[in-house]
């Protein structure tokens, strides 16, 4: 090997902090693609893709959701999310409103369609999870989710991301 890659010979310890974790990594994609499988084959038949799905579950979750904390979470251009917004506006499963105290912002609410299509879609997604989870009954398995997808969250984001979903939880 290279020295420009590292030292030939390293410690079995930072052999593993820097060998790619290639099992985990493609564990990953394949759940990640196994997650979203369901909700994908559904969202397909509408003509709409993930982003959609996206959009709508946060919209669902958070109704009077004001567009930039769409976009701080989502962590996608004003751009991408318009076109989105404009297609589930458009077909009747999102609604934007104006704010009260400041006409200019923007609040986007499910419409009752909206709101069927995002329980829909959860449902799948959460069959999924509780048969998973359903392997390991005395609830180890979720503890240990729940803290690695969590860690897995930059450092600071962690704690908003954890309060929007500590949020939503009480909210319903």
């Amino acid at each position: 090997m290279s020295e420009a890659f590292g030292p030939v010979a390293a410690p079995v310890s930072a052999a593993r902090e820097t060998a790619p974790a290639y099992d985990l990594i493609e564990l990953f994609f394949f759940a990640y693609r196994d997650f979203v499988g369901d909700p994908d084959r559904v969202l397909g038949e509408f003509g709409l893709g993930r982003a959609h799905h996206r959009v709508l579950h946060f919209v669902a979750r958070r109704p009077g959701l004001p567009v930039a904390d769409l976009l701080h979470v989502l962590q996608i251009t004003k751009q991408s999310l318009n076109r989105v917004l404009k297609e589930l506006i458009d077909r009747d499963y999102v609604e934007q409103r104006a704010g009260t105290l400041d006409r200019r912002q923007r609040l986007l609410f499910p419409t009752e369609a909206g709101r069927d299509l995002a329980a829909h879609l959860a449902r799948l997604q959460t069959r999924r999870i509780r048969r998973a989870l359903s392997e390991d009954p005395d609830g180890e398995i979720e503890d240990a989710a729940r803290l690695f997808l969590s860690a897995m969250i930059d450092p600071a984001n962690r704690a908003e991301m954890r309060e929007l979903v500590g949020d939503a939880n009480r909210g319903g």
